[in-house]
């Protein structure tokens, strides 16, 4: 720890913030994600098709 000079302790919290704060972010996406899916199954189960699935060649 020596190596990173008397600013080792901000050097050190300034990298667990930046963790910190991508995890809280790809967490967020993910829990985003499966809202997102319980969403689209919920309105398939209701019987809103999707728009993609409709379209013949």
């Amino acid at each position: 720890m020596s190596s990173l000079g008397p600013h080792a302790g901000f050097i050190l919290a300034s990298y667990a913030a930046v963790v910190v704060v991508l995890g809280g972010l790809i967490l967020a996406v993910i829990l985003d994600h499966r809202a997102q899916k319980r969403a689209l199954a919920d309105l398939e189960q209701r019987g809103a098709g999707r728009r993609s699935e409709r379209r013949t060649s």
